[in-house]
C-alpha cells in the first residue's frame, strides 16, 4: 500500500504555472536522472521529492525551470524561494546560500572505454602520471583534476556526448563527471562500450537551497526531508531512478 500511494503521488505531478503561488521551486530540467523532461514532463529524484515535500508541509510547490546557472542568483533576487535541483554542496556556495540538510551523498567518477579496464579498473589510476583526462570546464570535476590531479593531462570537453566520443577516438582516457553520468550508463544500450569505475573521488553531498536569512523555510524543509528518511520515502524515491546504490545520511 505504500508503494501504491507513492506511485498515485508522484504520477499526479504537474508544472504548475508561477502564476498559482505557493512556494517557487527553481529547478533546471536537464540533469538526469536528478531532474529531466520525459515526454514533456519534468521527472526524477527531485520531482519526485517535490511531491513528498509538498504533501508533508501542506503548501503547493510551483515549479520554476529556468538554466542552472541562473538558479542562485534568481534565489538571492527573490525570483524563487528554493531551488531543489541536484546541487551539490560547496564552500562558495555556502557562503552565498544556506543549504538544507542533505538528503544524497556522492561524487565525481571516471568513466572510461571498456577497452581501458585492464589499464584503469583501480581507483588509484586515476592518479598516475600522464592520464588523458576530460573534465567540463567550471564544473566539480574539473576542480578536482585541476587541484588534484597535477601530473595529468586535461583536456576541456563541452559536454558528456563530446567526452563519449573522445573516449571512443582514443584522444582521452578517463572522463570525470560527477555520478548521474555513470548512473546513466548503467541502464544505457547506446553507450554500452563505455562503463564507469563506481568508486567515488569526490565526497559531495546534494542538498535543497534557500536565501541566507530564509532560517523558517530551511527548517520546515529539513523537518520534511526528516520524515521522508525515517518513513522510507526517501529511499523509495532513490530506488527508483538510480540503478545503483548510494548512501543517504
Amino acid at each position: 500500500m505504500f508503494r501504491n500511494l507513492l506511485f498515485v503521488l508522484f504520477s499526479q505531478f504537474v508544472v504548475i504555472s508561477a502564476m498559482a503561488g505557493g512556494l517557487r521551486v527553481g529547478l533546471s530540467a536537464d540533469y538526469a536522472p536528478l531532474v529531466f523532461k520525459q515526454e514533456g514532463r519534468i521527472v526524477g529524484i527531485e520531482a519526485d521529492n517535490i511531491v513528498a515535500v509538498s504533501k508533508i508541509i501542506g503548501q503547493k510547490m510551483t515549479v520554476v525551470e529556468m538554466p542552472f546557472k541562473k538558479l542562485l542568483p534568481a534565489l538571492q533576487a527573490g525570483e524563487i524561494d528554493v531551488v531543489m535541483s541536484g546541487v551539490s554542496v560547496t564552500a562558495e556556495r555556502s557562503a552565498l546560500v544556506q543549504f538544507t540538510d542533505g538528503y544524497m551523498q556522492m561524487g565525481q567518477m571516471a568513466i572510461m572505454h571498456r577497452d581501458k579496464v585492464a589499464q584503469f579498473a583501480q581507483p588509484w589510476s586515476v592518479y598516475r602520471e600522464g592520464v588523458r583526462i576530460g573534465v567540463e570546464p567550471g564544473t566539480t570535476g574539473a576542480y578536482f583534476a585541476e587541484q588534484e590531479l597535477k601530473n595529468a593531462q586535461l583536456k576541456y570537453v563541452a559536454d558528456a556526448a563530446a567526452a563519449f566520443a573522445s573516449l571512443r577516438s582514443d584522444e582521452i582516457d578517463l572522463y570525470i563527471h560527477d555520478a548521474p553520468t555513470s548512473w546513466q550508463l548503467a541502464t544505457s544500450t547506446e553507450n554500452n562500450d563505455l562503463i564507469s569505475l563506481y568508486s567515488p573521488l569526490t565526497d559531495e553531498m546534494l542538498a535543497w537551497v534557500v536565501r541566507k536569512e530564509d532560517d523558517a523555510l530551511a527548517g520546515e524543509l529539513n523537518q520534511a526531508l526528516a520524515k521522508m528518511k525515517a518513513s522510507g520515502t526517501l529511499r523509495y524515491i532513490l530506488n527508483r531512478w538510480i540503478p545503483v546504490t548510494v548512501e543517504v545520511r
